[in-house]
C-alpha cells in the first residue's frame, strides 16, 4: 500500500484519545480519518487532534460499511465490541481491539470460529505489554533455555488509585488480565487452574475493594504463578515480574530512570500511570500493526484466540473470587489458523 493508512478510531474516551494522538504524531504510515463516538462533544474534540481530516460518525456499523477507511481501533468499553467485531469481520475489515475481545468467554469464542472460518487473520487485541522490552527479555529466557527449566513467576501489579466505582471482578477483568496475557506470552503454555485469595484490605479502599489480593496459577506444565494485584498502593504505577527457573532468576520491571544523589537524598521517580510506563511498548505496538496492513499482511501481533484465552481465564478468575476454590481452566479446541 503506497498511500498512508486510512483508520478510524471507535470510542474517544482515554484510550481513544490516546491512541489518536499516538497514531497521528508517532506513527508513520497512518492518518486518523475518521472518529466514532455517540457523544458529539467528545468525538469534536478528539477529531481536533487528528487535524482537519477526520470525519466524525455517531455509528460505528455506518463507519464500517462507508468504504473510507482502510482499518479500525477499538476502544469502546468492552460490553460494545462483539457487534462491531462481527461486523467487521462481514466486511473483511481488521481491527486493532483494546483489551476485552469481548465482554465474556461465549462472545469471544464466537469472534474466533467466525475468524477462523474466513482462514486469515483480521483481529489484534492490544495486550501492548508483549511490546515492552522489559517483557520481550524475559521471554528470550523461556524460549533459549539458557537458564534451564522455568519454576515459577512472581507478579506484582500496582496502581496508585482506582477509577470510580471500581469493583473485586475489575481487579481481574482490567488489571490481572494483563498478568494472565503474560503468562501466556512468556511460557508459551496455557493456564490450567487459578485462585484467589484475600487478606487484611488497604483502609484506601474504603470499604469498597478487598484490596490488595493475591490470584494463584499453574500452567500446562507445572509452572506456578503468584500475582499481587493491589490497586489503591498510592505511591504510583507498578509492574513487576520475576522469574525462577532451575539455574538462575531474572527480574524485569524495576524502577528504571535517573537515580540522582542531591543534597542529602538519593532516588528516583515512580511512574505515574500505566501510559508513562508502556508508552514505548504502546507506539512500538501500533507501528508494528500499521506496517503490517500497509504490506497487505495480517495481523501477528496478540490474536482473537490470545483474546478468547484471557476472557475464559478472567471469568474462571472471578468465580475463584467470588467462592473461594481453585477453579479449572478448559479453553476448548483451538482452530488452526492460531497455530
Amino acid at each position: 500500500m503506497a498511500n498512508n493508512l486510512r483508520i478510524a478510531v471507535i470510542g474517544t474516551g482515554r484510550m481513544g484519545t490516546d491512541h489518536i494522538k499516538r497514531l497521528t504524531h508517532r506513527i508513520a504510515g497512518a492518518d486518523v480519518t475518521g472518529v466514532v463516538d455517540i457523544d458529539a462533544e467528545r468525538a469534536n474534540t478528539a477529531a481536533a487532534l487528528a487535524g482537519d481530516h477526520a470525519k466524525i460518525w455517531d455509528d460505528p456499523h455506518a463507519a464500517l460499511a462507508s468504504g473510507e477507511y482502510d482499518a479500525f481501533v477499538l476502544t469502546t468499553p468492552g460490553m460494545l465490541h462483539y457487534d462491531v467485531l462481527m461486523d467487521a469481520l462481514g466486511k473483511r475489515l481488521p481491527v486493532f481491539c483494546e483489551k476485552p475481545l469481548t465482554a465474556d468467554a461465549t462472545t469471544a469464542r464466537a469472534i474466533v470460529e467466525t475468524e477462523a472460518g474466513l482462514g486469515h487473520r483480521l483481529i489484534q487485541v492490544g495486550f501492548m505489554r508483549r511490546y515492552d522490552s522489559g517483557y520481550q527479555r524475559l521471554r528470550a529466557f523461556f524460549e533459549d533455555g539458557s537458564l534451564g527449566t522455568p519454576l515459577m513467576l512472581h507478579c506484582r501489579h500496582r496502581n496508585p488509585d482506582p477509577p470510580p466505582n471500581f469493583t473485586d471482578a475489575l481487579m481481574i477483568y482490567d488489571s490481572v488480565v494483563h498478568e494472565i496475557d503474560g503468562v501466556r506470552y512468556f511460557t508459551g503454555e496455557e493456564i490450567t487452574e487459578i485462585s484467589v485469595r484475600k487478606g487484611r484490605a488497604t483502609s484506601s479502599a474504603n470499604g469498597r475493594l478487598s484490596d490488595p489480593q493475591q490470584i494463584l496459577m499453574r500452567t500446562e506444565s507445572g509452572v506456578l504463578v503468584d500475582v499481587e494485584i493491589f490497586v489503591n498502593a498510592l505511591f504510583g504505577y507498578q509492574v513487576h515480574t520475576e522469574a525462577v527457573f532451575e539455574r538462575g532468576i531474572v527480574d524485569i520491571g524495576n524502577d528504571e530512570g535517573a537515580y540522582v544523589r542531591s543534597a542529602g537524598r538519593w532516588g528516583g521517580e515512580v511512574t505515574p500511570g500505566f501510559e508513562q510506563r508502556f508508552a514505548a511498548a504502546f507506539d512500538t505496538e501500533f507501528q508494528g500493526w500499521v506496517n503490517r496492513l500497509r504490506a497487505g499482511e495480517a495481523p501477528d501481533g496478540p490474536s482473537a484466540w490470545d483474546g478468547y484465552a484471557a476472557a475464559v481465564c478472567c471469568e474462571a478468575g472471578v468465580k475463584a473470587q467470588e467462592g473461594g476454590e481453585t477453579i479449572p481452566i478448559e479453553l476448548g479446541p483451538k482452530p488452526m489458523l492460531y497455530g
